[in-house]
């Protein structure tokens, strides 16, 4: 295969994601919404946060909630740094592999394709542990694994994709004709829906969650709390009822 038309292929897939997400914040009006919101929460600020206080904030946001996913516990943010590192690894490598070494006559360092495989398994390990296991819908609603949903379009072109593509890599390597096009095929297609899908998809979440933890942050810093009460300090009483179940509803 020609290397321009795998790398006219990742840029149609970036143009795609921008596209997508461009759609998704006119649709949605979510940027708007954060912009709005930042705006009442000035107002009712009860304190200001220096400028110094602010970098510190955005900092350890993103150290915190975006790197290693501290809102989750347990195994859903096992699952859940899986699958982004998993995926990361995957692109970057998939990107970097193309756009260097796509030529007949080019050789990849090792450690290049060795990633690609790791990375790809690692999406694998934490998306399907997430679908099968983890889903809220799933864990604590009852539903079962195979209900499929719109918000589900996501999480599953993602594991697949990643699937696809170990299942042609392996082919290749077995040098099984015929069915390695046709995952070859298989794997192209579930990326044209894994990043054309955007609009459709939580693809875009992935762009708007930093922005509302930092916010949340800077509320949380001079004092508005997204116009939310302050914590009260009075002492919770439920009664020994409250202890009978593990708490597993979202």
């Amino acid at each position: 295969m020609p290397s321009i038309a795998m790398q006219a292929f990742v840029v149609v897939m970036i143009i795609l994601v921008v596209v997508g997400t461009l759609f998704d914040i006119i649709h949605k009006k979510n940027v708007k919404y954060f912009f709005d919101n930042a705006k009442k929460s000035k107002k009712s600020a009860t304190s200001t946060v220096s400028s110094g206080k602010k970098i510190s904030i955005v900092l350890k946001t993103v150290a915190s909630d975006v790197l290693t996913t501290s809102e989750l516990a347990g195994k859903r943010r096992i699952a859940h740094l899986l699958g982004m590192y998993g995926t990361i690894i995957f692109w970057v490598t998939s990107a970097i592999m193309i756009f260097n070494y796509s030529t007949p006559e080019s050789v990849a360092p090792s450690i290049l394709p060795l990633l690609w495989h790791i990375g790809a398994i690692m999406t694998c390990l934490g998306g399907y542990w997430f679908w099968f296991f983890l889903r809220a819908d799933v864990a604590a609603e009852g539903n079962p694994w195979y209900r499929v949903i719109k918000a589900d379009l996501f999480v599953l072109s993602l594991v697949v994709t990643a699937t696809f593509g170990l299942v042609w890599s392996y082919l290749q390597a077995a040098d099984i004709s015929g069915w390695d096009t046709l995952f070859l095929v298989l794997f192209s297609l579930s990326n044209i829906v894994l990043f054309g899908g955007v609009y459709w998809s939580k693809f875009a979440h992935m762009f708007y969650k930093p922005g509302a933890a930092i916010q949340k942050h800077l509320g949380e810093a001079d004092g508005s709390r997204d116009n939310l009460p302050a914590p009260t300090d009075k002492q919770e009483q439920y009664g020994l009822g409250i202890k009978r179940e593990a708490p597993r509803h979202y």
